[in-house]
């Protein structure tokens, strides 16, 4: 990793990182994204190869790494994607090795490849709307470690080349990135009228408006993740949000979406990690599936977006059906072949965050917690969110999909007869129901936002944590590999710290768990924001 552990200061980038390997997964010991010192004599390259990089560190650009945190992580705690490969210790099961849950924090893909490439844009150029550019990125990149792990180090990183880093509260992680944030939207609200060389700007063609709109709009993000944990600040920030003159996104114009300018020769990254291990004549995907639960909502409220999100099944007489998350899951090459695939395409962008979320923000920000989201109802928010996503994917229908008061969650069978369930996993209709209970409007919102944020498996984990809502498919005995320490209801909420850290940083760590984390360190301890009153883990 040359000389990126001196610039980063972190103690989880020593060499020692992934040492062992997972077949086709972790090779990912060198760090091509890195911006060369050769490069960066050619000023007007340079700053277009480190954004480019700083871009390939929020979903990642890497297959390898893209595949851990999202296609076996994000995507299954989500409800998106299944793992149907022949594994025997996973994050589906709740008994994942070190090599599956460590890579948010010691992937050199990551943090390695963000905090050099920060250095080197402090170091080529103080253009205002350039740095303001970088730190939404790192924002962004950031919040999905914290989110995952809980405490991690923030504040310290990059300070004196230190090797063992302290590290910060989740709640302290979330008031630097707000204050990061409000210091980035000033920045740009000033230099409105400016941009960099869109070259250089693999998102918004280097359109400062536009960054500023998406910082506003992961603002309101962040804002409404700690809306049980500290609801003054929560109520502020979604607030000022949605009232700054340049505002958050209100069209599909305004997404956040990594175009395929800046993917490698393999494409979308997820598509060449769902596809790891495809059987020979299978279409449908090989290591990852989709997930029943997604698939299941979708197929009672005849969605239509399914053919754009799923590939059709092997079952006869089946077009689409999902395997269940947390089971005992069949061989790939026999039986797990069959189940629906994800559709994604090698040119399919990588979507950050769409105009659909930041309407479903708005509408749960004012029918549950009374916030004001400026002109329009709840319900207006609602609707229009489930328009810009049937937009977004070039479905049409969004009408009558809206105003259907009468279709519900499917009940799940198993067309192998093995992990059916007998119950549907929620009551709620689709047409907004203005006379509905608070816990019934929310439900729907996070139900809509959930199908809207498809591929986002980890936005939708934090949501489920953070909510109760969607209500997912539980473990079976056989699924729930953790011996008890995970419940099987309501599933992970957080990943184990790399053993790594424990040898390499262990005053820290022990630190962090505690007294900052406030529990062991394992997948049953909730973070600083999963404090839903409603949520009553035993």
């Amino acid at each position: 990793m040359r000389n990126i552990i001196t610039k980063t200061g972190a103690a989880f980038l020593a060499a020692s990182l992934f040492a062992g390997c997972t077949a086709h997964y972790l090779e990912i010991n060198t760090n091509p994204y890195e911006v060369s010192k050769e490069q960066t004599l050619t000023d007007g390259y340079a700053i277009g190869a480190a954004i480019s990089a700083l871009c390939g560190t929020v979903v990642s650009t890497d297959v390898n790494t893209a595949q851990f945190t999202d296609c076996l992580l994000g995507g299954p705690m989500g409800g998106y994607y299944s793992t149907t490969g022949a594994f025997a210790k996973t994050i589906d099961n709740y008994n994942p090795t070190d090599d599956w849950t460590r890579v948010f924090l010691a992937s050199d893909r990551i943090i390695p490849t963000l905090y050099s490439n920060l250095n080197e844009i402090a170091d080529i150029t103080d253009d205002p709307v350039t740095l303001a550019i970088a730190k939404i990125i790192k924002i962004t990149a950031m919040l999905r470690v914290t989110d995952t792990y809980g405490p991690i180090p923030y504040s310290k990183i990059g300070e004196g080349g230190a090797i063992a880093v302290e590290y910060d509260s989740q709640e302290a992680v979330y008031d630097a990135m707000f204050a990061e944030l409000d210091e980035v939207i000033s920045t740009l609200t000033e230099n409105k009228l400016s941009g960099i060389s869109p070259k250089a700007d693999p998102i918004y063609d280097g359109t400062a408006v536009k960054w500023c709109k998406f910082a506003n709009s992961l603002k309101l993000r962040m804002a409404m993740r700690i809306s049980y944990a500290a609801p003054e600040k929560s109520r502020k920030y979604a607030e000022e949000a949605v009232k700054h003159e340049i505002g958050v996104f209100t069209s599909n114009a305004d997404n956040a979406t990594l175009r395929t300018v800046a993917f490698g020769e393999k494409g979308n990254p997820l598509y060449t990690a769902i596809k790891y291990n495809q059987p020979s004549g299978c279409n449908t995907g090989g290591d990852t599936h989709a997930a029943a639960d997604i698939i299941t909502y979708m197929n009672g409220y005849n969605d239509p977006r399914r053919p754009v999100y799923f590939i059709p099944s092997e079952f006869d007489g089946i077009e689409y059906v999902g395997i269940r998350v947390r089971i005992e899951k069949p061989a790939l090459n026999s039986l797990g072949r069959k189940y629906s695939g994800v559709n994604i395409s090698p040119s399919d962008p990588l979507v950050w965050m769409n105009a659909a979320e930041v309407c479903f923000l708005k509408a749960e920000a004012e029918a549950v917690f009374g916030y004001d989201m400026g002109e329009g109802t709840a319900g207006d928010f609602y609707n229009e969110g489930i328009r810009l996503s049937f937009e977004q994917f070039g479905v049409s229908g969004a009408d009558a999909y809206l105003n259907d008061a009468v279709s519900r969650p499917a009940v799940y069978i198993d067309p192998a007869g093995q992990n059916s369930y007998s119950e549907m996993l929620s009551e709620i209709t689709v047409k907004w129901d203005e006379s509905a209970s608070t816990a019934q409007k929310q439900e729907r919102i996070l139900i809509q936002k959930w199908i809207a944020n498809f591929n986002n498996g980890n936005e939708a984990w934090a949501d489920h944590r953070r909510t109760g809502y969607p209500h997912l498919f539980p473990a079976t005995d056989a699924g729930n590999k953790s011996d008890g320490i995970v419940s099987s209801v309501y599933g992970a909420r957080r990943m184990r710290y790399p053993l790594a850290e424990y040898t390499n940083n262990g005053e820290n760590v022990n630190y962090a768990v505690s007294t900052l984390l406030k529990g062991k360190d394992n997948m049953a301890t909730r973070l600083w924001w999963d404090c839903n009153p409603a949520i009553i883990i035993k």
